[in-house]
């Protein structure tokens, strides 16, 4: 039986009971499934993942908790006509806004725009459950199962704390501990003179989606490997100086990027429910050149990455429950010292094509972020497509300029990575 405290960055995610920051994940789909084949999918999806068959909480002095709960009900399943190509954007604001506060109610749903030859299929859950890795798994196991609904999943057993969890790997000493307090005592005294009067914007989140062509995207990913970048290093590099052509000196010329921690972490299985990503501030340095730029940042990263202790991380930064709502608060307030966050999942792991429908195409998730600061870019690829999602707040940063910062980067990426490749 699961019940257990949130860990650090679930906590940060979960923000509180009256905000939603939520994921949506849209597929598109291409042939046709039966409503009977979509509740057996999440049945069985539920069935397997103990965050599914959950509630969020709050103890007696607001500190929220995971709860098994013995009769949850379905993942609902809200079906609407579709009407055209436009309609997954608005629904995934829609989505972004509402929260999953109903007792016995699972912390996932979908939303099905039903077409007579088309569909596309919004699954949505709160950040504080599912990283990009999960959602994969999740969206993997949907589509399989919407084909063959006779095939079976496997359940895995909750965790009941971090320590749980990494016990055979992770030995806490005197002196970690130590550490982890000293350093929990630096952040509440961080926060106390961090200043959180002003709130979050009241504009309204938008998204902003675009594609490359097979073409262009093949062409980008020659291009780096042709001036010996990563893919990850080259985007960073063309929209750090899209933010500074555009915003001048509101340019901050950093970018974080979170890492999964399942490369650090085996004990977390590619298709567990984990939503905890450490990340890595990089920096754009100032070198003229393009190539110079994304190489240093490549080198930045994979040093950083290299020094990161995840265990001890995972562990440590349970010490610093004390701060996080001066965190989630910091979080709300400030403008931050960073352009954007910018998440590249890669190729997507997932079947393209089934026995009675085709995976026409995939959207990069997009999430609701709470922030003021809200700056989100988010990459994947499927069918030799790259697929870009940006998430903003009008009152942060106009609709206007995150166009211009599109442009800007494509404009650089062609004329300096593409060109590369010709």
């Amino acid at each position: 039986m699961m019940k257990r405290k949130l860990i650090i960055g679930e906590r940060i995610m979960y923000v509180d009971g009256s905000t939603p920051l939520n994921c949506v994940f849209a597929v598109k789909i291409r042939g046709g499934f039966s409503s009977e084949n979509l509740s057996v999918a999440l049945s069985k999806i539920q069935q397997k993942h103990p965050l599914l068959r959950s509630n969020l909480k709050e103890d007696q002095v607001g500190v929220p908790y995971f709860e098994l709960i013995t009769d949850m009900k379905a993942i609902p399943v809200r079906v609407l006509e579709r009407t055209d190509e436009e309609q997954w954007k608005e629904e995934s604001e829609v989505e972004w806004r509402k929260l999953f506060d109903q007792v016995n109610m699972p912390m996932a749903r979908v939303v099905w725009l039903k077409g007579a030859e088309v569909s596309e299929l919004l699954l949505v859950c709160p950040h504080c459950i599912c990283d990009g890795t999960t959602f994969v798994a999740l969206m993997s196991e949907m589509l399989m199962l919407l084909d063959h609904p006779e095939k079976s999943l496997i359940p895995y057993p909750p965790f009941n704390s971090i320590e749980e969890l990494l016990a055979d790997t992770f030995v806490s000493t005197r002196t970690k501990v130590v550490k982890a307090k000293l350093f929990s005592v630096l952040a509440k005294v961080f926060f106390l003179f961090k200043s959180t009067s002003r709130k979050h914007p009241e504009g309204s989140g938008y998204m902003l989606h675009w594609k490359l062509e097979p073409e262009e995207t093949k062409a980008l990913v020659s291009g780096c490997k042709a001036g010996g970048v990563t893919m990850h290093a080259a985007l960073c590099v063309a929209y750090m100086e899209a933010f500074k052509a555009v915003r001048g000196a509101k340019a901050h010329g950093k970018v974080i990027c979170p890492v999964d921690v399942r490369k650090f972490v085996t004990e977390i299985r590619e298709d567990a429910m984990f939503a905890f990503a450490p990340i890595a501030e990089l920096s754009l340095s100032k070198e003229k050149d393009f190539w110079t730029k994304a190489k240093n940042l490549k080198e930045e990263l994979t040093t950083k990455i290299e020094a990161m202790k995840v265990h001890e991380l995972l562990v440590m930064s349970e010490y610093f429950h004390g701060s996080v709502q001066k965190m989630v608060k910091y979080l709300r307030s400030t403008d931050g010292a960073h352009d954007l966050t910018l998440s590249n999942m890669g190729r997507l792991g997932i079947a393209e094509n089934y026995n009675s429908f085709e995976v026409e195409t995939l959207y990069s998730p997009t999430v609701g972020f709470p922030w003021r600061n809200a700056n989100t870019l988010v990459v994947s690829t499927f069918k030799g497509r790259m697929d870009f999602t940006f998430f903003s707040n009008d009152a942060f940063l106009s609709k206007k300029e995150a166009e211009e910062i599109r442009d800007h980067a494509l404009e650089l990426l062609s004329g300096e990575v593409m060109v590369a490749y010709a």
